[in-house]
């Protein structure tokens, strides 16, 4: 369907601003293949986080684990977070749609060359200076968990390597349009903390999910996209230039991102600091928000993946109208998509992490309170999927200080809501607070893209105005199947998974049949248009095969 705006006031005309249809048919099938990898790898993302569970349980050891994580996820964002698919991917296009691809490869060779180099210097610092780092982030945790949780950042500090170059290289493919190995690497990369649990576990405990974790970055996020991005094209080589004009102008437009901080990055650092006091806490709030990451990386991650190069060849070509109305109109799609995930979740919170991830090790003690934190942070998913979808806009427009700015401020500011939160409500005030704080900042980025972006401003009302049917079809499905799920669970009373089956599978068809009977009808046609995309492209797979 078209995009249109409103163009006149008063009786005037209306004008209309129209998306080619064959730019929203190259966004909708790079989007529905990076979704569809990304559902998959969510999948594999939660059997990894419900063979942890399992086998180790929610404990000060798990707690440990997950908390090794953020020494190099800070180390990859101050060093490389902003060479992915953001600055690095509209310089490259530049050069690829000009045919200049010597021009390109230098700036890729130039860029990796100097990166790698600084990376590799900052993980040997971080080998040296782990415990100290980690004593000073993580001061509530055990001894015995401090010790565990220094000896596996020690061991997952190396990969960050293969994750910047990985990402480097599948910044080119999408240069190019290719999604599909960029799109595997994460279910290797998952595959590989499973096996080395599998295998290893009996004999290393947890420390074998962080070598697993280590061989899946290796083989997922950079092998298959290296050997993708040199059959595409793609040539790096040694070169050390930091004087190189390319490498400059991406230097300019990456260090806000490397002196900021978004509080997309920080929330997880954040709720693991905090919540390092309560035993397996941690554990517990991160099962949760990995399950609501599942529809954060469906609508957000993996719609703005798909379309950043489109956003980009729109602006360098000078086309804003095309521009807003391509983003609105995805912003709309993703939005509403969000909307309905999010009130899925929050109606059968409980029976889903039940059946999920209670077995073994982990006990009906620990479904409530993890129950409580998914439906806290899946509040949030459209304000995460808004936030990274409008975030791509600034990008495009090679414009990173905007975002760095507010980021920052939005994070400096929900600091001590996050403590005060904690203090007052426990846990549980760290999933508020990370609500509260991606409301302020998904908030933030909206208001502030029709400034680089005017065109936004007289489009914006058809946006919202859908974005507002589709939260009202969303709160009366979410409620159709809470209640379902409800009064299915006071007929059975038999313990075990059978009967959590029975009461998501009876909430679940509530909900399915109350946006399937009153979507069109209330004028919200996106899940009309995700089944036709997604029949379309399953027709075409049948007469492929």
């Amino acid at each position: 369907m078209d995009a249109a705006t409103p163009g006149g006031q008063n009786g005037q005309a209306k004008a209309r601003i129209v998306v080619p249809q064959t730019t929203l048919r190259r966004l909708g099938a790079a989007a529905l293949l990076m979704t569809s990898a990304v559902f998959l790898s969510r999948i594999i993302g939660w059997l990894r986080e419900a063979f942890v569970a399992a086998r180790f349980g929610a404990t000060g050891v798990t707690d440990a684990f997950y908390a090794a994580f953020t020494l190099p996820d800070i180390l990859n964002y101050m060093l490389a977070g902003g060479v992915l698919s953001i600055t690095f991917l509209p310089l490259y296009s530049r050069h690829l749609a000009k045919g200049d691809e010597q021009g390109a490869n230098r700036v890729l060779s130039v860029v990796g060359t100097l990166l790698v180099t600084v990376l590799g210097v900052g993980i040997v610092l971080g080998e040296i200076f782990a415990e100290p780092l980690c004593r000073l982030l993580f001061q509530e945790l055990r001894p015995e968990a401090l010790a565990a949780c220094v000896h596996y950042t020690r061991i997952l500090l190396p990969a960050q390597l293969f994750f910047f170059a990985g990402g480097l290289l599948s910044a080119t493919l999408f240069a190019r349009g290719r999604f599909a190995a960029a799109a595997l690497a994460p279910l290797l990369y998952n595959l590989g903390i499973i096996a080395g649990g599998v295998l290893l576990g009996h004999r290393l405990g947890p420390a074998s999910l962080a070598w697993g974790a280590l061989f899946g970055a290796a083989l997922g996020p950079f092998l298959i996209p290296a050997v993708s991005a040199i059959r595409a094209g793609a040539r790096m080589f040694p070169r050390l230039a930091p004087r190189d004009p390319g490498f400059v102008e991406w230097f300019k437009l990456t260090l806000p991102l490397m002196l900021g901080v978004s509080l997309v990055t920080a929330d997880d650092w954040l709720i693991r600091v905090l919540a390092g006091g309560d035993e397996g806490e941690i554990t517990r709030l991160n099962l949760a928000k990995r399950l609501v990451a599942v529809p954060i990386a469906i609508a957000g991650q993996a719609v703005g993946q798909a379309s950043m190069p489109f956003f980009a060849h729109l602006f360098a070509e000078g086309k804003r109208e095309e521009l807003a109305a391509t983003f609105l109109k995805t912003a709309r799609i993703a939005g509403v998509v969000a909307l309905l995930a999010s009130a899925w979740m929050i109606g059968l919170a409980e029976p889903l992490v039940d059946l999920l991830f209670r077995r073994h090790r982990f006990t009906y003690q620990d479904v409530g309170p993890t129950a409580t934190y998914l439906a806290i942070f899946a509040a949030a998913v459209p304000l995460w999927s808004l936030q990274g979808l409008t975030s791509r806009v600034f990008y495009a427009a090679h414009n990173t200080v905007t975002p760095m700015l507010a980021g920052t401020i939005v994070t400096i500011a929900s600091i001590p809501m996050y403590v005060f939160l904690h203090r007052s409500l426990g846990p549980a005030g760290l999933a508020v607070a990370s609500g509260v704080g991606m409301l302020g900042h998904a908030g933030a980025m909206l208001y502030l893209a029709p400034r680089i972006l005017p065109e936004l401003r007289e489009a914006a009302p058809v946006a919202l105005r859908g974005l507002a049917k589709g939260l009202l079809l969303a709160i009366l499905a979410g409620a159709t199947a809470r209640a379902l799920a409800a009064g299915t669970g006071t007929l059975l009373s038999a313990p075990g998974h059978g009967p959590v089956v029975i009461l998501c599978a009876a909430g679940s068809a509530g909900f399915v049949s109350v946006v399937l009977i009153l979507a069109k009808p209330m004028g919200v046609e996106e899940p009309a248009l995700l089944v036709s995309k997604v029949s379309s492209r399953l027709r075409r797979a049948r007469r492929a095969g």
